[in-house]
C-alpha cells in the first residue's frame, strides 16, 4: 500500500495554485484574442458580412500553423519573444505567453464553427432592418452562439490545463513540474500520483462547470 511519504502538501498546494494561475491567466488572454480572430476569420471568409478572401486565407494560414506545432516545441520556439514580454522563460509568468499563443488559434477556430452554426436568416433578418456590421455581430452573432461559445471555452480550458502540464518541460511551474520533478526525474510514484489525480480533478470541475452553463444559455 502506497505511504505517500514522499509527498509535501505545501509544495503540492503551491504548486496547484500556480497551476490555476496559469490556466486562469492564459484562458483570460486567449479568450479576448482568440474571440477577436474568429469574428474576423468568420466575418472574412466566403459570403460573410466583410467577405475578404485574401484576408481570410492569411489568417486562416497562420492559425493552421500555429496549430500544427507541438506545444513542447513551440514553448521552445518562441522562448525569445516570451523573455522580451515577461523578462524570463522560467516559472508561471515564462509559461503563460506559449500558452496564449498555442491556444488563440485553437480557441479562433472554435469561435469560428460556432458562428457559422447561427441560423443564416436571422443575420439577413437583422440586415433588412437596418442593422449595422457592429450591432449583427454583438446582438445577434454572439447571442445567438453563446452556448457554442461556452463550450468552447471550456474545451480551451482544459486543453490549457493539460498545458500547463506539459509546461514542466522548461520549468514552467505548477504540478506538471512538480511531477517531473520529483515523480519522474526522481521516481517517487506517489507525488506522481498525488499530481496525476489532482490534474483529474480540476479537468472535471471545469467540464463540469462548462456543461451546466452550456445547458443553461441552451434553455433561453
Amino acid at each position: 500500500m502506497m505511504s505517500f511519504e514522499n509527498v509535501r502538501w505545501p509544495e503540492i498546494w503551491e504548486a496547484s495554485k500556480d497551476t490555476l494561475y496559469m490556466m486562469a491567466a492564459s484562458l483570460l488572454f486567449t479568450i479576448i484574442l482568440g474571440l477577436a480572430l474568429g469574428i474576423i476569420l468568420f466575418l472574412t471568409s466566403r459570403r460573410q458580412l466583410l467577405e475578404q478572401p485574401f484576408v481570410y486565407g492569411v489568417l486562416s494560414f497562420i492559425v493552421n500553423v500555429l496549430r500544427s506545432v507541438p506545444f513542447v516545441i513551440l514553448m521552445i520556439m518562441i522562448m525569445p519573444v516570451t523573455k522580451i514580454i515577461t523578462g524570463t522563460t522560467l516559472g508561471v509568468e515564462g509559461s503563460i505567453p506559449p500558452l496564449v499563443v498555442a491556444a488563440t488559434p485553437f480557441f479562433a477556430r472554435l469561435v469560428e464553427t460556432s458562428l457559422r452554426e447561427v441560423d443564416r436568416g436571422v443575420i439577413e433578418a437583422a440586415q433588412a432592418m437596418g442593422a449595422s456590421k457592429w450591432d449583427i455581430v454583438r446582438r445577434v452573432l454572439l447571442r445567438e452562439s453563446s452556448p457554442g461559445l461556452l463550450a468552447a471555452v471550456t474545451i480551451t480550458a482544459v486543453t490549457l490545463v493539460s498545458y500547463t502540464a506539459m509546461s514542466g518541460v522548461i520549468g514552467g511551474g505548477g504540478l506538471g513540474d512538480l511531477a517531473l520533478r520529483y515523480g519522474y526525474q526522481r521516481f517517487q510514484t506517489d507525488v506522481m500520483l498525488v499530481t496525476v489525480v489532482l490534474l483529474i480533478v480540476l479537468v472535471q470541475v471545469l467540464q463540469t462547470i462548462g456543461d451546466v452553463l452550456v445547458r443553461r444559455f441552451s434553455r433561453k
